[in-house]
């Protein structure tokens, strides 16, 4: 079954500053939207008026505002469009929570997202053992965020409140620091009392075994519906990328970057504004949630590629590492890259430069050792909770003869004292039976295409093992 994940979602409403790039909603002008909502105000007080239904009771504090901080406001109006056609008009009320100080109106912020290799190994588990999947999709989630700091907020223009009193929030608002922890408290908390436990390896997997089996809940918000073999893309994302870049009629390439390609800061023309370049690069960082390939570069020949999990692949998992020693012409650090697989189905991968300058290859090679083994510990456990077996150690391929000899091999030596701690860590779980190293020839190296640029058939035969499909519509 084709899943297609995420159309551009950078805002969910429209506001009344500059329109944004992407058109999955429709700007209205002020005076185009008093005729569709009414008055503006009128429309967001009417939302305000839903939500401060839930304080009746000691709702309106009489303080002069110079007495405390409050929280201002922001109208945010919208118009859903689907294939052209409107689908609906949306109105919010969102504080600015830019206002807020820390330790007066917020404390702690951070909330708990589902890592997104969990949710493609719940995806490949699923696909694997023809599980029944659902999607539920919480509306005005943060709304039901019970707020444990005294938050004011300013009255809403439209609604009439006496001159010297303010909101005292019970509950969270969209924009509030506080909001997106809030809700996972209230949601965690909501869950636990009906039998669901949080899995230790994912705090945003909750489990509930009972006699009649096992329900898994991943808190990760998105639209899907899973029946047996399953294709994850996000070509609708990629499309609209384009879009934003300007390149829908640009002529497409066949390998991510050219070879041999080495970028430098002081290289090239600096952009007279460069806002539209951040964007597309963070855009991109989403885009490569189902497109690995675009890991170590991006290009846009390939819009309808994703990953393909099969109800056919065995739940046996395997590992790849491999390191492009001093690839980076400026500092000379490494380039990291692995990749799992879960029987064929493709769930977590990494390209990433290395923290320090390698002094040799095979100090490279390890150092991206000890960072697969790490992950690799950490899709064992949680594939333990998705109630796959992990009993026998996990292969993991590498390339370098040396660096799987230093990993077997207990006697340290100059060769080996500043990667010391990274000799410790692997030996440890090689020798108590987690992992399992296997030499590989660079040409069956998967985890290659996460390092550096490769000639155009190399980078197809990689792309088909590792099954990245495309299927246009």
């Amino acid at each position: 079954m084709k899943i297609e994940t995420g159309g551009i979602r950078g805002r969910n409403l429209v506001n009344r500053g500059p329109p944004p790039d992407d058109s999955s909603e429709t700007l209205l002008p002020e005076s185009r939207s008093d005729k569709v909502f009414g008055r503006q105000s009128s429309a967001c007080g009417a939302i305000v008026i839903g939500i401060l239904e839930w304080n009746d009771d000691d709702l309106w504090v009489s303080f002069p505002f110079r007495f405390f901080s409050s929280c201002p406001l922001r109208e945010l109006y919208g118009v859903n469009v689907t294939d052209g056609s409107v689908e609906r008009y949306k109105a919010r009320l969102v504080a600015k929570g830019f206002t807020q100080e820390y330790g007066i109106d917020y404390e702690e912020t951070f909330a708990p997202v589902a890592r997104i290799s969990s949710v493609r190994a719940l995806l490949a588990v699923a696909a694997a053992r023809k599980w029944n999947l659902f999607q539920m999709d919480v509306k005005n989630a943060f709304l039901n965020g019970d707020l444990s700091e005294e938050v004011y907020m300013q009255p809403p223009p439209g609604l009439s409140v006496e001159s010297n009193k303010v909101c005292h929030l019970r509950r969270a608002l969209y924009g509030l620091k506080q909001a997106p922890r809030a809700w996972f408290a209230k949601f965690s908390s909501t869950i636990f009392r009906l039998g669901y436990t949080a899995s230790p390896y994912d705090s945003a997997l909750f489990l509930r075994r009972t006699d009649k089996g096992t329900i898994l809940l991943l808190l990760y918000v998105d639209d899907m519906i899973i029946t047996d073999g399953l294709y994850i893309t996000q070509a609708k994302y990629a499309s609209d990328l384009l879009s934003q870049a300007g390149l829908t009629d640009s002529k497409t390439v066949d390998t991510p970057v050219e070879l041999n390609a080495h970028l430098t800061p002081s290289g090239g023309k600096p952009l007279s504004n460069p806002s539209l370049y951040r964007r597309l690069v963070g855009s991109l960082v989403y885009l490569t949630v189902t497109r690995p390939d675009i890991s170590y570069a991006v290009h846009q020949g390939t819009l309808f590629h994703g990953l393909f999990y099969s109800a056919q692949s065995p739940l046996v998992l395997r590992a790849f590492s491999d390191a492009d020693w001093a690839g980076d012409p400026t500092d000379r650090r490494s380039t990291t890259g692995y990749c799992f697989l879960l029987g064929s189905s493709l769930i977590s991968w990494r390209s990433k430069k290395q923290t320090f300058v390698a002094r040799s290859s095979t100090e490279a090679e390890y150092r991206a050792l000890a960072d697969t083994t790490s992950e690799l510990l950490w899709l064992r456990w949680l594939l333990k909770d998705l109630a796959v077996s992990t009993s026998s150690a996990t292969p993991l391929y590498c390339d370098n003869q040396s660096a799987i000899h230093i990993a077997h091999n207990d006697v340290f030596h100059e060769r080996t004292k500043h990667i010391e701690i990274d000799c410790h860590f692997i030996r440890y779980h090689l020798v108590h039976g987690a992992l399992k190293l296997f030499s590989v020839s660079s040409k069956d190296q998967l985890a290659d295409i996460f390092t550096k640029s490769l000639p155009k058939r190399r980078t197809r035969d990689l792309v088909d093992n590792l099954k990245l499909v495309s299927h246009p519509p």
